[in-house]
């Protein structure tokens, strides 16, 4: 099996398996905060508490990872090609390791540019390419990764019947709001309560819209997407220590006037 070859924090580890008559059974380490899904898209049935800001980002930095493993250090590439919530388990301290390989396709080798295989994956995070012609390449994975970034930024369902028509889907909602740099606090999952630093939702929305470029070829790399969203942390890092630092002066300020 394509998974006990595969070996990367990012990823989960197949403990063994079970072959009984037709049945057959995968066992997985154990992750004790379950998929990302039960923690962003099923708060109210499974009585979740949402995910703050930097629990997002640092979920996505690690399934970013487990992705660039896949595409630029296996060999051959592997790509994923089920790319979603439900797909991206959490232990214990919320770091997250992609499950679920059998979709997993071993991608082009000897200089072939895509590999052609019958589309397969969940509606809505299928790069249009594929899903148009059925060439698969690693830059489907970078696509369906936006996706679920871009999820992870909203709180919102790539496709969700329950909203107005307009915003049913999550990318043809998002697009026209990506070019208008005033709308981008619209974007931001209102259960953040506005607790967020504005200028990495600036860059991590910029990072969802790269992802989701309508030609493959302009999306980056999954190396790209790592280093910028290490960016993202540092960043993030430094505008607290902005604000702490501005507290402490209005502080003194406050001291000197007593």
């Amino acid at each position: 099996m394509m998974l006990s070859l595969l070996h990367h924090q990012n990823l989960v580890n197949l403990v063994g398996y079970c072959a009984d008559g037709d049945q057959r059974i995968l066992v997985y380490e154990y992750m004790q905060n379950g998929s990302l899904e039960d923690h962003l898209l099923e708060l109210v049935r499974n009585k979740k508490k949402p995910l703050d800001w930097d629990t997002r980002m640092k979920v996505a930095a690690g399934a970013a990872s487990g992705l660039e493993y896949l595409h630029e250090t296996a060999d051959p590439p592997v790509i994923y090609r089920d790319f979603k919530a439900s797909n991206i388990l959490l232990d214990e301290e919320f770091n997250p390791k992609l499950s679920d390989f059998g979709l997993a396709k071993v991608g082009p080798t000897g200089g072939e540019t895509h590999v052609s295989t019958r589309v397969m994956g969940t509606y809505g995070y299928c790069a249009p390419e594929y899903a148009l012609t059925g060439q698969l390449t690693v830059k489907s994975d970078v696509y369906s990764f936006g996706v679920v970034f871009l999820e992870m930024i909203t709180g919102r369902r790539v496709i969700d019947t329950k909203k107005p028509t307009r915003e049913q889907n999550l990318v043809t909602w998002a697009s026209p709001l990506f070019k208008d740099k005033r709308k981008f606090t619209l974007m931001a999952d209102p259960l953040l309560e506005g607790k967020y630093p504005i200028k990495g939702l600036y860059q991590a929305l910029a990072v969802a819209a790269m992802c989701l470029q309508e030609e493959a070829e302009t999306r980056p790399t999954m190396s790209d997407v790592v280093t910028a969203l290490e960016y993202l942390g540092v960043t993030k890092v430094e505008e607290n220590n902005e604000t702490d630092n501005n507290k402490k002066e209005e502080g003194e300020d406050e001291r000197l006037k007593l």
